[in-house]
């Protein structure tokens, strides 16, 4: 007989164990039953296209859920029950995982519900409320994120929530707190949303509940835990779509809404809430930025000696950035506007002077000019521009546009120290002494650092320059674009530490840069240098950054700013800092001012709104 004919029998043919729901869920990540039919009784407390949950008598263990979902597309099953019956019903315990996301966590679920039987109408169900009943733990994910980063940590993927199946802990772990409420009804009070919306429509939130990391605009900024492990947020749920088919508002970092219920599930890689219809924006905070106030001296004879020593630096991703882009007048507003028109530009992302096309094209000088003429338009001010040209389709990037760092600068204010031709795509930058004084001297100016290094293959190589401001100081720069964190895999994984793409790639890049430094710093310990740009990594990886913070200084933290405060991009649910600044030991005992400019995370009103996916950095900096 076919198995399709047998299923409808199952309930027949095997014994059928009589259980309770928070049986079913047990206190681990697996059900204890899985692959065994139940029947099983409780209150239908919401129900959506793929199924009903139901929930049954709680438990004192607050590491059992009394909430599972009864999975069934079917018609004849879904119009059987109704919210607020009790009911009865014969299913297989089942643990879901799509075959095509085999890094997902299981969700316990009932399948091929028969048997259904209503037994009374109208029933309510007390939800749990987040916040009162129940906090989420807020610094770690889960027990298996083993090393001192905690979910941060290098190596990835050793360890697997699913193998292990371990006890719940969820007064410490986030993956096992939201596990013990999976297939519950809960309220979350006062939600603050954490993000835009994504393109289903889903966003990040925290309820009214104890959380860290928060920064002024609302979001939850990864730092450091009291412990010294990174903190990356686990006190937060996504919201998924809604479940009588009503759409999520569209949202934006530091939005408020009106109080949301719904039920916990893990879906895409996360744990989520679905709503039982979609949420209510109460509130939406101002888009209004101010611009930096960190601007270049005016010299005259009264402040010179004083003043002369200062310079100011921008850091700024720009997103694919070529001659045709439709964001480039708005670009170079902020470079005007809210950036000041800085000393130095650190830019990001500059395409070839034929963007995407894909035809041997890799000078981005079109670009560059397009870019200079549109912030002189803006604000007068005329930038000069260097480049290192890319090897054709070796920088990795969107294919065709060679993505490379450039500079802007300010020819009034600065120049390229002179005597050394620039460097092309495959020559080695390098320092050594020149003249009585022995001060450093690069070979190449502009130039890029061990370009041939594996560590750069299909990724951006970082530019070094040498300068000199118009009173005679010195300093040097480094511009980079790390490899992408592409292939990185959802921090509620079932891999602990969460898979992060690129990560030794990254390690070795900064290893590399490292060694340049310190070749410099060899031949003068009071070399002003700065290196900054998209690191591609956050700065609590510490694993990543070990070579370089043992020689240089982070330059929020030399500026003092507050760690909540230090983010230049929004992923997921967290606020983070991919684009960081340090600087030598000589600039870091000076006074070092630092703002990150939020023109896009804050200023825009939509995700589509946004003129870049990161937000530009000032600095200014005394060279002597």
């Amino acid at each position: 007989m076919a198995l399709s004919l047998l299923l409808p029998l199952l309930p027949l043919l095997v014994p059928v164990l009589s259980l309770q729901v928070t049986e079913i869920q047990g206190s681990a990540f697996q059900s204890p039953y899985v692959n065994q039919i139940v029947s099983v009784s409780g209150t239908v407390t919401a129900k959506g296209k793929s199924g009903f949950w139901v929930t049954g008598p709680p438990s004192e263990d607050i590491r059992i859920s009394n909430g599972v979902m009864v999975y069934s597309t079917a018609a004849s099953v879904l119009n059987a029950v109704a919210v607020g019956d009790s009911v009865a019903l014969s299913a297989e315990v089942a643990e879901y995982r799509s075959n095509t996301r085999p890094d997902d966590l299981f969700l316990t679920e009932l399948l091929r519900p028969t048997n259904i039987t209503v037994l009374s109408s109208g029933n309510q169900v007390k939800p749990v409320v987040l916040g009162v009943d129940r906090n989420p733990p807020t610094q770690r994910w889960s027990s298996l994120d083993e090393g001192p980063d905690g979910a941060l940590s290098v190596p990835n993927g050793v360890n697997r929530v699913e193998s292990a199946n371990a006890t719940l802990e969820p007064d410490l772990y986030g993956l096992d707190f939201w596990e013990s409420l999976e297939g519950q009804l809960v309220v979350v009070r006062r939600p603050t949303a954490l993000n835009f919306e994504n393109s289903f429509g889903e966003f990040w939130m925290h309820g009214d509940w104890p959380v860290t990391g928060k920064n002024k605009r609302g979001g939850l900024t990864i730092t450091f835990g009291p412990d010294g492990a990174p903190d990356v947020n686990p006190e937060v749920l996504i919201v998924g779509s809604p479940l009588d088919g009503s759409k999520n508002p569209k949202t934006v970092l530091g939005a408020t809404l009106e109080d949301i219920t719904g039920v916990i599930t893990y879906q895409f890689g996360f744990y989520s809430i679905l709503p039982i219809s979609a949420p209510v924006i109460k509130s939406r905070p101002s888009f209004e930025v101010a611009p930096t106030t960190l601007t270049s001296p005016k010299l005259n004879i009264l402040n010179w000696l004083w003043e002369r020593c200062k310079v100011t630096v921008g850091v700024y991703n720009v997103e694919n950035l070529n001659p045709k882009s439709s964001h480039l007048p708005a670009i170079a507003q902020h470079i005007g506007e809210f950036l000041k028109t800085p000393d130095v530009v650190f830019l990001q992302e500059i395409q070839d002077s034929s963007g995407s096309t894909n035809n041997g094209v890799v000078s981005a000088n079109e670009t560059l000019a397009a870019l200079a003429a549109a912030v002189n338009n803006v604000t007068g001010v005329q930038y000069s521009f260097v480049e290192v040209e890319s090897e054709d389709g070796k920088d990795g990037g969107q294919p065709g546009g060679n993505i490379r760092p450039v500079y802007f600068y300010r020819p009034e204010r600065v120049s390229l120290v002179k005597g050394s031709p620039p460097g092309g795509p495959l020559d080695a930058v390098k320092v050594s002494k020149q003249g009585l004084l022995r001060i450093p001297k690069l070979n190449f100016n502009p130039g890029r650092i061990d370009p041939q290094n594996e560590a750069w293959a299909a990724s951006r190589k970082p530019v070094v320059a040498q300068w000199v401001t118009s009173s005679g100081s010195i300093f040097f720069t480094v511009n980079l674009h790390n490899a992408s964190k592409g292939g990185s895999g959802s921090t509620q994984g079932n891999p602990r530490p969460p898979m992060n793409g690129g990560v030794d790639q990254r390690t070795n890049q900064v290893s590399a840069i490292a060694d340049f430094v310190r070749s410099v710093l060899d031949i003068d310990v009071r070399a002003n240098i700065i290196v900054a740009g998209d690191f591609n990594e956050y700065f609590q990886t510490r694993s990543v950054f070990g070579s370089l913070t043992d020689i240089m200084t982070n330059i929020d933290e030399a500026a003092g700013v507050d760690p909540v405060e230090r983010y230049t991009y929004i992923f997921d649910q967290n606020t983070q800092q991919l684009d960081q600044a340090f600087i030598s030991p000589a600039l870091a005992k000076r006074k070092v001012e630092v703002e990150h400019v939020h023109v896009n995370n804050h200023g825009a009103s939509s995700y589509s709104a946004r003129i870049s996916d990161h937000d530009p950095t000032v600095a200014r900096l005394r060279l002597c």
